[in-house]
């Protein structure tokens, strides 16, 4: 009795355990319809900015910096909550791959996320860690620490270039290059005749572009980074769920099963029992007989053989 009243309560915190699971599931998924949303109007800007950057560049190609003698900084965006399976372990594996492979030199590396935190080599890696964003509407002040970070290394070393790693959605982890800017961008022949009317120096122009380009490149890569990590969290989540429901279901099954032996116990008791109480009547029923006997003898004066001899 008392293993199956365990069996029962552990079912019981399972159970509880899994509805919070499923509910945290569920605001995941409420995010990540709201992150779609800012999403693709973010990838929209980042696309008209380009767009003009590339007519610009087609006759202003001058204006174009050079990365020269400049300090790499990569911008390691992880998570600051959990249950999102290994998204920042492989935002780590990839972050030790590009020291060797892709980037010259020894980078400055600018963790988001404080389950990014804890998986950093400390030792290895020159880092400033800074706290990410849960839901959309803390990517503002998470940007503004970035900025903050890049302007003040940027003081102390010059020239930056800089480098997001990321989730992107579907295509994995991007490593993307935002300083110097454009720096992806085709090179193709002229679109247009006539160069574009500018009210400022061309490179003042490109300047206070690349200023714009580079805020609204932020925004849509935390923006996808975080709608990457809540989509992973609702797979992970949808695993742990189903995970626990056939915990559930073999406790229950384990506690049905104990049920029907204590049930089968109970009735051999009863048996046993009943059992008994026949074997002592039956003892009982001789005895009884006989005294049964001398009374109707006496009541109806019935002699005996003393009294015929």
């Amino acid at each position: 009795m008392t293993r199956r009243r365990d069996l029962e309560h552990h079912r019981q915190s399972l159970g509880e355990i899994r509805e919070i699971m499923n509910s945290m599931k569920t605001l995941a998924f409420m995010e990540t319809r709201k992150l779609n949303r800012f999403l693709q109007a973010q990838q929209t800007v980042v696309a008209s900015i380009e767009a003009v950057a590339a007519d610009f560049l087609d006759f202003h190609a001058d204006t174009l910096p050079e990365a020269g003698d400049s300090i790499p900084v990569i911008l390691a965006i992880g998570t600051e909550r959990g249950f999102c399976g290994n998204f920042n372990q492989s935002v780590v594996d990839y972050l030790e791959s590009a020291f060797d492979d892709r980037i010259s030199g020894k980078p400055f590396v600018i963790a988001v996320g404080g389950k990014l935190h804890s998986l950093l080599d400390r030792e290895k890696l020159a880092a400033t860690f800074i706290d990410g964003a849960g839901v959309v509407e803390e990517i503002a002040s998470v940007l503004q620490a970035m900025v903050q970070e890049l302007s003040e290394l940027q003081q102390q070393h010059g020239l930056l270039t800089v480098y997001a790693l990321h989730h992107s959605g579907n295509d994995g982890i991007a490593m993307q290059k935002l300083l110097p800017p454009f720096q992806q961008l085709p090179r193709q022949d002229k679109r247009h005749t006539y160069p574009p009317m500018l009210h400022l120096s061309p490179p003042q122009f490109m300047l206070e572009l690349t200023e714009h380009y580079l805020f609204a490149a932020l925004h849509a890569i935390l923006y996808s980074s975080l709608m990457a990590e809540n989509q992973n969290r609702m797979t992970h989540l949808e695993s742990a769920v189903n995970h626990l429901d056939d915990q559930s279901q073999e406790l229950e099954r384990r506690c049905r099963a104990m049920r029907q032996e204590e049930i089968i116990e109970e009735i051999e008791v009863i048996l046993l029992s009943s059992s008994s109480l026949d074997e002592a009547d039956n003892r009982r029923r001789p005895s009884e007989t006989g005294k049964t006997a001398t009374a109707s003898a006496d009541r109806f004066d019935i002699p005996t053989r003393g009294d015929l001899s």
